[in-house]
């Protein structure tokens, strides 16, 4: 039987932009997805763009994106350290360095092979390093309401158009251990606070009650990741109070 991650009988309910900067404040970090393609003009002039974020509290930041186009929208304006990466094929990727801290965020969900992905990324971590590992949850309660009260009979899903997979904790934590990573913390998110000023209120409802009767209805599933095979430093990562 696979081990389940943490002894909490109850998976805290989080702010997932909270945590990470937790997790990236002072650190070297790898922000997988930097440029949030094809959607980082947009996310720039809305001011949502986490790599932007990170920068203003990392002690060093490193991207990877897949488009090259959507990189140098991020070296105008200041950014370094930015590779075009395949996510599947990370062994391609000219770079030669470990960290501290991984973000792979809202990414993993988009991905034909997880698993290539989780065993690349595994070339850029040592026995210290964290990865962050943040998605949709399975189980969100108020995509359920949503998808409930749709009509074309189930074919009008509310999914993004580029999604191949969903998420649980339990489902999280299998592909994780299979590919030789341990879980060391598991969060559920809440609905983020830079995205309820533009989500309807009736969707918003929908979250507030889903969450309020059961933290795992929540928005979004986080995980905290080491190689399973290491002997971690116990203060390697240092959160703030």
């Amino acid at each position: 039987m696979t081990a389940r991650p943490q002894n909490e009988d109850r998976i805290p309910l989080v702010q997932r932009l909270d945590e990470i900067s937790r997790y990236c404040r002072g650190k070297k970090v790898l922000h997988l997805g930097c440029a949030d393609s094809p959607y980082t003009q947009t996310a720039i002039e809305a001011g949502s763009l986490l790599h932007f974020e990170l920068e203003k509290i990392a002690g060093e930041l490193y991207g990877f994106d897949f488009d090259d186009a959507s990189l140098n929208i991020l070296r105008e304006r200041g950014s370094t350290n930015l590779y075009v990466a395949d996510l599947e094929h990370l062994e391609n990727t000219e770079l030669d360095e470990t960290f501290d801290v991984i973000v792979a965020g809202e990414m993993i969900e988009h991905l034909n092979n997880p698993g290539l992905f989780l065993d690349g990324i595994k070339r850029f971590m040592d026995g210290n390093t964290r990865l962050l590992v943040t998605t949709i949850n399975a189980y969100c309660g108020m995509r359920f309401f949503r998808y409930g009260l749709t009509k074309r009979y189930g074919r009008n899903e509310p999914v993004h158009p580029d999604h191949v997979a969903y998420y649980s904790y339990s489902t999280l934590s299998l592909l994780l251990n299979r590919h030789g990573l341990a879980v060391e913390r598991f969060m559920f998110c809440d609905l983020g606070r830079e995205h309820r000023p533009t989500t309807p209120f009736i969707i918003r409802l929908f979250n507030d009650v889903s969450v309020r009767f059961a933290s795992q209805w929540a928005d979004g599933v986080f995980a905290v990741c080491r190689l399973a095979d290491s002997t971690a430093v116990e203060n390697s990562v240092d959160l703030e109070a």
